[in-house]
């Protein structure tokens, strides 16, 4: 199986007069719900479905009980969580609070065996 993808026509922001320049663009095949990823799973192990189904909410649940703890998330070759901040910058030290805070962002790094399976999916230009 490949992903397919489109062929985007994108200007330059920055110089509009620059000439636009051609780029790829995934073609998403739809979603896949927790119910049918623990329905997919429980099939190629000895859990049934709704142990996986448990185990997969207790993660939704947990992850972000340690990233607000501080911790960074470490799920062994499936990679990790972290969470980064942006912020408005102050004139002192003693003026920066959690108010400069405007956007937070959970950060995903895959581990190497996800690497390893992500650099063997193949792409489909969609014609």
């Amino acid at each position: 199986m490949s992903i397919k993808y489109n062929v985007h026509e994108i200007g330059n922001a920055i110089d509009p007069t620059a000439p636009k320049k051609f780029y790829v663009r995934p073609i998403s095949s739809g979603e896949i719900t927790l119910d049918e990823l623990a329905s997919q799973i429980s099939h190629s192990c000895s859990l049934t479905e709704a142990d996986v189904y448990g185990v997969l909410h207790s993660l939704i649940r947990e992850i972000p009980r340690a990233l607000a703890d501080g911790y960074i998330v470490r799920l062994g070759n499936l990679g990790s969580f972290r969470m980064s901040i942006n912020s408005t910058g102050s004139d002192s030290p003693q003026e920066v609070s959690e108010e400069n805070i405007y956007k937070r962002r959970l950060i995903f790094t895959a581990g190497k065996q996800m690497k390893k399976a992500l650099e063997k999916i193949q792409f489909e230009k969609n014609e």
